[in-house]
Parts: C-alpha cells; structure tokens; sequence
C-alpha cells in the first residue's frame, strides 16, 4: 500500500517538474535580429566567395581553360575583398584576425599558375 502512495506521489512530482515551464506567465524574450545592412552584407559576400570558388573548381577540373580562368579570376577575388572589406559582421560574430603570414612559392600547389 505504501509503495502505490510513493509511486503516486513521485509521478505527481514529475508531472509538475515537466509542466513548470509550461505553465510560467512571462514569455522567452525575443531573438535580436542583425540589421538589414548585415544581412545584405553577408549575402554579398556568400555569393562572392561562392563564385570563386566554383571558379576554381571549374578551373581544377578542366572545364575552363587556363586562359579564361585568369581573366575571370582577378575581378572576382576583387569583388570578394572588396565585399569582406566592406562588410558589416553580424551580431555575436568575432571577425577573424587578419593573418600578417604571406605564402612561401613552396606551399602553393604547383598547378596554380595563376600568380
């Protein structure tokens, strides 16, 4: 007899446990949205950074030449440093510091004849 009292008192206590946030009057408070000037930001500099790299994948797998892929690879990385230059970061985002490491010749891969 006992044991159905502490049964039915332990699954009384877990129905309140589970049913308290349920039951609170005050609601979550609202997500802080980026400025419109963010997004767009971030939009541009998505597209830009995707269009060079399938540039270059276009490039790697053979579908365009080494000559049109130098002419269409330096207004590309222009516009792409040009939107990540200009752009505005989003809330709760840390811009990466900048790295003040060039490349050595030796750790390009040697089919990028582009440079």
């Amino acid at each position: 007899m006992i044991e159905v009292v502490l049964a039915a008192a332990l699954a009384a206590a877990v129905v309140v446990f589970v049913a308290i946030p349920f039951l609170r009057d005050h609601e979550p408070p609202a997500a802080a949205e980026p400025p419109e000037d963010a997004l767009v930001a971030a939009e541009e500099r998505d597209r830009a950074m995707a269009e060079l790299k399938e540039l270059e994948f276009d490039h790697r797998t053979g579908k365009i030449t080494d000559e049109d892929y130098r002419a269409l690879v330096q207004p590309l990385r222009q516009r792409a440093a040009r939107t990540l230059a200009n752009g505005v970061p989003l809330p709760g985002q840390t811009p990466e510091p900048a790295s003040e490491q060039p490349f050595s010749a030796g750790s390009l891969p040697s089919s990028r004849r582009d440079r």
